[in-house]
């Protein structure tokens, strides 16, 4: 196998576990969007209070924000002294639910390759 064609492949499985990685996440992001309809009120409570648990309990601050289905925020928080992270989404009432929880957060800053690009 030439220099070149290693490199082509090497980068082919790079996107492929960057695009893998991506999906995801907006996968998980779907589903807790999804997921707020059902959620019970026992993991649910005002923004403020949910905020400040996961602040003062975990050490968790905002790492990521979006717009999810019927204007829910949907947010990740995780400390990366503890490795913790938790996924809310608060409803238009203010109410903010936790609808996933984990640890062994990393931080990521990947970009992809621009289309077009066959190198």
């Amino acid at each position: 196998m030439s220099g070149q064609s290693r490199l082509v492949d090497g980068k082919s499985n790079q996107m492929m576990k960057t695009l893998f990685k991506m999906t995801m996440g907006l996968g998980a992001m779907a589903l807790a969007a999804q997921d707020v309809s059902a959620a019970t009120n026992r993991n649910c409570a005002p923004r403020p209070l949910v905020l400040e648990r996961l602040a003062t309990a975990y050490g968790e601050t905002r790492q990521s924000i979006g717009l999810g289905t019927n204007n829910a925020v949907i947010e990740m928080f995780a400390s990366a002294e503890t490795g913790s992270w938790t996924i809310t989404v608060t409803k238009p009432d203010g109410e903010t639910c936790l609808v996933a929880s984990g640890r062994s957060y990393e931080s990521l800053s990947e970009t992809l390759a621009p289309q077009g690009n066959d190198v």
